[in-house]
């Protein structure tokens, strides 16, 4: 009975969690991470759209049109977002510590589109790396593994 007073009432997180977060919804949430990250610095690229893009298409991998439709959605998230908390909470929840590197590692790829890292990219992925609960060797690795494969 109290199961069923707590699904009412939207207080079972796991069960909300189930059944309104699927694989999409964790998706759009690491690709909100990334957006925000190429606007940080006031521009959005045409090279930083590509990088995501391609990171939606081969890391996860998606087809060219639902990587744009992923994209899309998560411009919408990000607009009515007022913090990336609850991106990071939904990727905390589903994703793997490996996982959650991994995203590291596609911030950075989305940091270095220009070629150049920035103080307020560099913090604002420090941010995100304590939003998801990394510590800041693996934020280090994670750059060092990017920077090497951009050379």
């Amino acid at each position: 009975m109290i199961d069923l007073v707590k699904r009412i009432l939207g207080l079972d997180e796991k069960q909300g969690e189930s059944e309104t977060h699927g694989e999409h919804d964790i998706t759009v949430a690491a690709c909100a991470l990334l957006l925000e990250m190429a606007h940080i610095d006031g521009e959005f690229s045409e090279d930083e759209e590509r990088v995501i893009v391609s990171i939606l298409t081969h890391d996860y991998g998606l087809e060219q049109d639902v990587a744009k439709a992923v994209l899309e959605d998560a411009r919408e998230e990000v607009k009515q977002s007022i913090d990336l908390w609850r991106f990071a909470r939904l990727i905390n929840r589903h994703y793997t510590e490996a996982e959650k590197v991994r995203v590291i590692e596609m911030i950075w790829r989305v940091i270095y589109a220009d070629g150049k890292l920035e103080k307020h990219e560099d913090h604002l992925v420090h941010s995100l790396g304590r939003l998801l609960r990394l510590d800041h060797s693996q934020l280090i690795e994670a750059k060092l593994k990017v920077k090497d494969a951009l050379i």
